[in-house]
């Protein structure tokens, strides 16, 4: 079973745009979103089975440049 995430992703002044077409290329997520607030992008990820989640957190969309921060949230059940 796979595991689901929402990413709240913190981008550098300006970066907003080029940071989301960055992850967009490495298709890596479910869904992703402009935002307002604390955050600029979110994003739900579904991390393949048997992956440990911060480590392919970190490995498939931390090294993108102009992400300065991010918060991630773990889910357990769908209703």
């Amino acid at each position: 079973m796979t595991t689901c995430v929402f990413i709240q992703i913190r981008c550098r002044p300006g970066t907003t745009y080029k940071v989301a077409d960055e992850i967009a290329l490495r298709e890596i997520h479910s869904e992703l979103y402009s935002t307002s607030g604390d955050f600029d992008l979110m994003m739900k990820v579904y991390i393949p089975e048997g992956q440990d989640v911060g480590k392919y957190i970190n490995e498939q969309l931390l090294d993108i440049d102009g992400i300065e921060r991010s918060l991630t949230t773990m889910t357990f059940k769908v209703f």
